[in-house]
């Protein structure tokens, strides 16, 4: 795995970012091995016993929507997202950190921001309602799930920000890091 941080100068500011970043996304990856556990349980309940559980349909969608929305941020800092590199990779280190800030400024914190206030009040509801599944046999405490979101937002806005600061670093340094 590449370690974008890696090709860009150390910033104290980002390495403190993207190490709480690292924290939160390694301890939500063991989402993903809950979630494989909760779905042989509930292949077997379902064909062995014919006896399939709602709220363990409903749980798999919570740990799948936990693995990718923590996911999201990790997947910055590493540079495990999926980029187009059609050109990218033949660009010079300055070049690239230009890339890293338009797409930062441009795209990546206006998405953040157009998910993280509309989730605030749709939060908000659910923890005002103590929001629960409609289905008899669901899962309770809905807002819990729903809280992800703005907090997965903000790691990946906080992520992005690293990514920023290093870009800007290489820049004010006059690109003499590798051009990989």
């Amino acid at each position: 795995m590449t370690q974008p941080s890696h090709s860009l100068p150390a910033s104290p500011l980002a390495d403190s970012i993207e190490q709480v970043v690292r924290i939160v996304g390694r301890t939500f990856a063991w989402s993903y091995l809950l979630l494989i556990a909760v779905i042989i349980t509930q292949v077997v309940l379902r064909k062995v016993f014919n006896n399939g559980q709602i709220a363990l349909e409903e749980l798999q969608w919570h740990l799948y929507a936990i693995g990718v929305l923590f996911g999201l941020s990790y997947a910055e800092i590493t540079g495990t997202h999926v980029r187009v590199d059609i050109f990218y990779h033949r660009f010079s280190a300055r070049k690239k950190a230009w890339v890293e800030i338009i797409t930062v400024l441009f795209f990546v914190w206006p998405f953040a921001y157009v998910i993280f206030i509309p989730s605030l009040d749709f939060v908000y509801e659910a923890w005002r309602v103590d929001e629960r599944s409609n289905a008899p046999s669901g899962l309770p405490w809905r807002w819990l799930i729903k809280s992800a979101i703005p907090f997965s937002v903000a790691l990946l806005a906080f992520a992005s920000f690293a990514r920023l600061l290093r870009a800007v670093a290489l820049l004010r340094q006059g690109g003499s890091h590798g051009s990989k």
